[in-house]
C-alpha cells in the first residue's frame, strides 16, 4: 500500500511531455507516470506534449468540427440526437445542462460513440447506450475523418491508462483486461460567441465533473476551460498548441479510493467575438468490466469510500442525470 500525504491546492495545471515515457527506459517512464501522479491528486488535470499525434492531424479535426457547425440548421437537424436511440448525433443550443439547476448551456454539439450494427452481441442485449452513430452527409468525408482521429486517440487513451497504472504503483498492463475494446466517446462542440447579456449562471458549459476513467480535450485557440482546485478556486486553462488536456473522471476516484481527483470545470461565456471549438474524447473501459479499487489504494482499515461497479454503470447514471432519460 502506498502512504499518501494529502493534496496541496494547486495554482496551475501542469504540461507534462510524454517524449520520455516513449523512450521505453523504465527510469523515464517512471519519472513520467510520477508527474501523472502529482497532477492527478492535486486536480486531476494536465496538459500533456508529445504524445504522437501530429499538430497538423489535431487541426484537421478542429476545422471537421468549423465546418459542420457552420452548416444550416436544416442539415445538421437531418441527425438530431432526438433521432437516435442511443443518444448519438447533432445536439442543437441549450440541449444539454451540466450544473444541475443552471440555464442550459450555450453550446452546440455533435457526438458518436462504439458504431455497433444490430448484429453486435451488446446491441442485441440491450445494453444501455450501445448502437449505431449518426453520420451527416456534409461535410464531405466526415465519417471517415472523424473515425481516423478516434482511432488515434484509441491508441493514446490505451498509452495513458498504462501511465496511470504505473503511477499508482502497478503493472503498465494493470488496466489492459477492459480495453481491447474500450468505450470512446466523441464530440464536437461549438461555442458561439455570445456578445448579448447572459442569463445569471448561465455559462458556455456549467460546472460539472466526467464521469468516465479520462478524458482528452483537443480545444482551439480561443480559451475559456476553467478547473476548480482542492481550495474552490478556479485556475485557468489556456489552450497550448500541440497539446491535449487530460483529465480523470469519476471512475478514477473508485479506482484510487479518492486519493486521484475528479475536479470540477467549465467552460465561461466565450464573448470572444469569434467562435470557440473543442473536441473531447471520452476514453472508459468495456461496458462489462469491474470498476474497484486497485490493490496499492486500499487503506489498512480495508473500508472503502466507493461500492464496485462497472464501467457501463457510471455512463447510464451520467446520461440519465444530464439528458433526464435513461441511455
Amino acid at each position: 500500500m502506498i502512504i499518501y500525504t494529502p493534496a496541496k491546492a494547486a495554482d496551475r495545471i501542469p504540461v507534462i511531455d510524454l517524449a520520455h515515457y516513449f523512450s521505453g527506459d523504465m527510469g523515464a517512464k517512471k519519472a513520467v507516470a510520477w508527474e501523472v501522479h502529482k497532477a492527478s491528486r492535486e486536480t486531476g488535470f494536465f496538459y500533456i506534449s508529445n504524445h504522437g499525434i501530429p499538430v497538423e492531424r489535431m487541426e484537421q479535426h478542429l476545422e471537421l468540427a468549423r465546418l459542420f457547425f457552420a452548416l444550416p440548421a436544416e442539415e445538421k437537424n437531418r441527425v438530431h440526437i432526438n433521432n437516435s436511440s442511443c443518444t448519438r448525433g447533432y445536439e442543437p443550443i441549450a440541449a444539454q445542462t451540466l450544473d444541475e439547476g443552471s440555464p442550459p448551456d450555450l453550446k452546440e454539439g455533435f457526438l458518436i460513440g462504439n458504431d455497433l450494427d444490430e448484429n453486435h452481441p451488446y446491441v442485441k442485449q440491450g445494453v444501455p447506450n450501445t448502437g449505431s452513430n449518426q453520420w451527416p452527409e456534409q461535410p464531405e468525408g466526415f465519417k471517415d475523418s472523424f473515425n481516423e482521429y478516434v482511432d488515434l486517440t484509441r491508441d493514446l487513451g490505451r498509452t495513458l491508462s498504462k501511465i496511470l497504472a504505473l503511477s499508482l504503483d502497478l503493472t503498465e498492463a494493470y488496466f489492459d483486461e477492459g480495453l481491447s475494446e474500450p468505450v470512446i466517446v466523441g464530440r464536437l462542440l461549438h461555442y458561439p460567441s455570445q456578445d448579448s447579456e447572459i442569463v445569471a449562471n448561465q455559462l458556455g458549459a456549467g460546472a460539472h465533473t466526467d464521469w468516465g476513467m479520462l478524458t482528452m480535450l483537443l480545444q482551439d485557440d480561443i480559451g475559456g476551460l476553467e478547473v476548480q482546485n482542492s481550495a474552490g478556486d478556479w485556475i485557468r486553462t489556456p489552450p497550448i498548441e500541440g497539446t491535449f488536456v487530460v483529465n480523470l473522471g469519476e471512475m478514477m476516484r473508485v479506482f484510487t479510493n479518492g486519493v486521484y481527483r475528479s475536479n470540477m470545470h467549465r467552460v465561461v461565456n466565450n464573448q470572444s467575438g469569434k467562435s470557440r471549438y473543442s473536441c473531447p474524447t471520452f476514453f472508459d473501459p468495456d461496458y462489462f468490466y469491474k470498476v474497484k479499487c486497485v490493490p496499492t489504494c486500499i487503506p489498512e482499515s480495508g473500508e472503502l469510500d466507493f461500492p464496485e461497479t462497472t464501467a457501463g454503470k457510471h455512463v447510464a447514471d451520467m446520461y440519465e442525470k444530464t439528458y433526464g432519460k435513461s441511455a
